[in-house]
Order: structure tokens, then C-alpha cells, then sequence
């Protein structure tokens, strides 16, 4: 199984804003970024999707149909399937907070207590970690081809959950692992043994 991973495009959002369950618009029309991220997958020899999953904030979902609309003519049709364990992680009280607006205590709480902290109110990285794994630990449950390849549009916080999992890389390591907007990432299961490997990072 290949499970091709895009991040969002761009959003409308001023930089240095917490947004991440928020349900912001994208910075450009979603039909334009599906082109650009259609035209990168075909250029990386990525193939065709057996089926498309989504976050169903509007930055992925909306993207995630217009890839579905723009490949129905030369594979058929498929329906995205909107999931909410793909939604980014919600950080509660602090979401549309600029992020040196909040607090230094409870910033350096968070850090303190990466995984479990949760002084926002909303999910703490562990609640995040396990809704997103659940997701991931489905794709075997689905049944699905082995030879199958998924695409699943998200957030970078769900990426980098899906790669540590994949990987049995820790999550604390992979949160600094740079992914730019509409950034793709290609995770390659092997049948034989079951592993998953690194294919595309960040492409």
C-alpha cells in the first residue's frame, strides 16, 4: 500500500496565528491548489488514488474534492471521504490567539509537558496523538489492497502523527520535521513484512 499525504495550501490567515481547528479559508480558490498539487503528484510517478481521504475542515476538504472532480476524467469517480480524526489538533482557548499573545507560563508549562499538558482547554498532544493513530490503525481494518495507494488530505500536525507512527519515530522528534504548505509526503508499506517506509518528505 502507498498512503500519499497533502497538507492543506496556504491559508488566509495572518502568520503567527494559532488556527488549528479553527475552520479558516484557504488564501487562494481551492480548484487552483488541486491543480498545483495534481501537477506535482503525476510529475513524482505518484499513482492514482484508490481513495481519497479528508479532514473535513474546509482547507483540506475543499481541496480534496476538487482533486477528486479533476481526476474523475481519466480514473472515474470517487467520493472524498471526510474523516474528523484527520482534523488538526485543537488547541482551545488559544485557537486564533496570536502565539506571542499567549501567556509565557502556560507556553512553558506545554513544553514542559509536551504530551500531556492541555492548559488551553482543548485536545493535549496525547488525546491528538491517539484520535489521529486510530485513523492510521483503520487503513488495515478498511481491508484495503495492498497494492492499493491512498491519498489523504490534512494538516501538518496529522502528517507528522501518521510519520512517527509509521515510522516508530518519536512524535516529540517529529513535530520539527519542516512540511511547507501543500507539501506532499508518500509512506510505502511493504507486503512481505508489513513495515512501513519513507518515500517523499516535504516534496
Amino acid at each position: 500500500m502507498d498512503l500519499v499525504l497533502i497538507r492543506h495550501p496556504a491559508v488566509a490567515v495572518e502568520p503567527g496565528i494559532c488556527y488549528g481547528s479553527s475552520d479558516v479559508p484557504l488564501a487562494a480558490d481551492a480548484a487552483s491548489g488541486a491543480a498545483s498539487i495534481l501537477a506535482r503528484l503525476n510529475a513524482l510517478g505518484v499513482r492514482a488514488p484508490a481513495g481519497i481521504e479528508t479532514s473535513p475542515l474546509t482547507r483540506c476538504a475543499s481541496v480534496a474534492r476538487e482533486l477528486a472532480h479533476q481526476l474523475a476524467d481519466e480514473h472515474g469517480a470517487l467520493v472524498p471521504h471526510d474523516d474528523a480524526r484527520l482534523a488538526e489538533m485543537d488547541f482551545g482557548a488559544w485557537e486564533r490567539q496570536r502565539w506571542d499573545g499567549i501567556e509565557r507560563s502556560q507556553i512553558d508549562a506545554w513544553a514542559a509537558n509536551f504530551l500531556h499538558a492541555r492548559d488551553h482547554g482543548g485536545e493535549s498532544v496525547a488525546q491528538f496523538d491517539a484520535r489521529v493513530s486510530a485513523w492510521f490503525a483503520s487503513l488495515d481494518a478498511d481491508q484495503h489492497d495492498a497494492r492499493a495507494t491512498i491519498w489523504a488530505v490534512a494538516h501538518a500536525g496529522v502528517i507528522r502523527t501518521i510519520a512517527a507512527r509509521a515510522l516508530g519515530a518519536p512524535l516529540e522528534r517529529c513535530v520539527r520535521w519542516p512540511l511547507e504548505m501543500a507539501a506532499i509526503v508518500v509512506l510505502k508499506r511493504e507486503s512481505a513484512s508489513g513495515e512501513w517506509m519513507l518515500a517523499r518528505w516535504n516534496a
